[in-house]
């Protein structure tokens, strides 16, 4: 399954310095992360802005890009391998919020509009939205799990300019599908894996929903 990144500071970054590493985990990651890649982060302007392309992220320039306080970062490997088209690359956004996710659902029973599993779960979340994401997430989490054959994954980034929120769920494979997240100083980060060769990453626990 996919590979999912997200970083805030309160102060700019050099957006490479993250995508970089994470471009390692992608291309190094047992199960084939190459059906495209996508990120999004505040400019200067503190305004959304969106890159998508359909060659894996470790084939792209990944030196393009500026600084920003804020970062999601999404890696795919598709279902089945099929789908594959760059609209169906994360992040989605609905120019307010930002979404990706990582995971297998079984048998889900939820009405949704959307392409891909994923963009049904985020479209779903955004319609129990009524003004707290928090609150949204945690109940979204919980019905699509109740009405969902087997969650052997459910990993998902929810942003703001305001609230970043992470959502974490999975039923088997801890070493693939647990989150992990790292703090230093003003940044904080959760990752689908650790940085390669950076220390201080922590594990974060099963069924979590928190603010980043």
């Amino acid at each position: 399954m996919c590979r999912i990144l997200a970083v805030r500071s309160d102060n700019p970054f050099d957006i490479a310095t993250q995508l970089l590493p994470f471009a390692q985990i992608a291309q190094h990651s047992r199960e084939y992360q190459g059906h495209g890649w996508g990120c999004s982060w505040l400019d200067s302007n503190n305004a959304w802005q969106h890159y998508h392309h359909i060659q894996p992220v470790w084939d792209d320039n990944l030196q393009q890009f500026d600084r920003t306080r804020l970062l999601l970062v999404h890696a795919r490997s598709a279902f089945r391998d099929e789908g594959i088209a760059v609209e169906n690359n994360m992040p989605f956004s609905d120019g307010e919020s930002v979404f990706i996710f990582n995971g297998e659902l079984r048998g889900v029973r939820i009405k949704s509009e959307g392409r891909i599993g994923a963009e049904k779960i985020y479209n779903y979340v955004r319609r129990l939205d009524k003004g707290d994401k928090l609150e949204a997430m945690r109940k979204s989490a919980a019905i699509i799990a109740r009405r969902t054959s087997y969650v052997r994954a459910m990993n998902i980034v929810l942003a703001d300019k305001e609230r970043q929120i992470v959502s974490t769920t999975y039923s088997e494979d801890p070493g693939y599908f647990q989150m992990v997240s790292h703090s230093e100083g003003d940044m904080r980060r959760v990752c689908s894996e650790p940085f390669p060769g950076e220390s201080g990453w922590q594990s974060i626990n099963n069924h979590s929903t928190f603010v980043l």
